[in-house]
């Protein structure tokens, strides 16, 4: 029973900064495809890419996430665009969350990078484990065995869904701009139960320095998420070196500190881990948290003359 506790507390204070339903990756920089559709076809490569997020470890009914995306660059006639899928499973609690968007971005040349601008469109599922509730344990006078309002049996329900964005890329930096769940999803389990998804605007921005030894680069980047009733800030810096090997620290605020490890293994291929401390009291009960996101990528608008490809800085 402690352990709830102590996750319930973490929780409120987490809420008080952000009320936000969709889950929190560590590797954003890496994933703007995950918050953004305009990123889809971003650059010359095809992506594919993975993330399995496994949050506070050692804490029964911890969030677990997994995100899939594949996003392409395709041409018509002179112009640019991007089009992609993914999809997330999520489980935090007694809630499973799933969505499936298809995205679309038109890019247009704009100084020295390209302004996209994109869509997501798709439908979001919210599951409840009503069968696993036991409100027999709580031995207080605020819940009643046969509260009519919480469901007693698996419940699950699907609402369309949908997202806009804005995203800017030039050779040193990149910025972008996105609102999900624009139309207020309604998840309609029963009478009893219904809930609608708020939506979060997302503006995130990275910038790429490098050195005069070309070996090196410094990668400083950040996000910050309102719902317009909260918000929260992450902010990370990376050092990279050869486009190659990449390190790095990352704090959100009010949640965590985290260290990034990353390793280019073949031409195209990308392996991240992330390791996240929290700064909350779910320190007292929680191992930390685990992030692994692997991505490949091929150039399909530009054939090279090598067998080297460029490093996956944003998927």
């Amino acid at each position: 029973m402690k352990r709830y506790i102590v996750l319930c507390l973490a929780a409120v204070c987490t809420a008080s900064v952000l009320a936000q339903f969709d889950p929190q990756i560590g590797q954003y920089m890496y994933m703007p495809t995950a918050y953004n559709a305009a990123a889809a076809g971003e650059g010359d490569l095809m992506k594919v890419s993975g993330l399995h997020r496994m949050q506070f470890t050692g804490i029964k009914n911890a969030p677990m996430t997994t995100y899939f995306s594949l996003t392409s660059p395709f041409l018509i006639g002179k112009t640019r665009h991007g089009a992609g899928v993914r999809f997330m499973n999520d489980r935090f609690g007694l809630y499973t969350n799933m969505t499936f968007h298809i995205q679309y971005a038109y890019r247009h040349k704009l100084g020295k990078g390209y302004l996209s601008a994109g869509v997501d469109l798709g439908f979001v599922s919210v599951g409840f484990r009503g069968d696993s509730v036991n409100l027999n344990q709580l031995k207080d006078s605020y819940h009643e065995s046969d509260d009519q309002y919480i469901p007693n049996s698996q419940k699950a329900a699907m609402s369309f869904d949908m997202g806009v964005g804005l995203y800017y890329t030039a050779p040193t930096w990149y910025a972008s701009l996105s609102y999900s769940h624009l139309t207020r999803p309604e998840i309609h389990w029963d009478d009893n139960a219904t809930m609608h998804l708020t939506g979060t605007m997302y503006a995130a921005g990275g910038y790429n320095h490098r050195f005069r030894n070309r070996d090196w680069q410094l990668k400083p980047s950040a996000m910050v998420m309102t719902d317009f009733t909260g918000w929260d800030v992450a902010l990370s810096l990376l050092c990279e070196f050869k486009d190659r090997y990449t390190w790095g620290v990352s704090y959100r605020i009010a949640s965590n500190v985290a260290v990034l490890l990353g390793v280019e293994i073949i031409d195209g291929l990308r392996l991240g881990y992330t390791y996240e401390l929290p700064t909350s009291k779910l320190m007292i009960e929680s191992f930390g948290s685990h992030e692994i996101y692997l991505a490949y990528g091929f150039n399909i608008l530009k054939p090279k003359h090598t067998n080297r490809y460029k490093s996956i800085r944003y998927l």
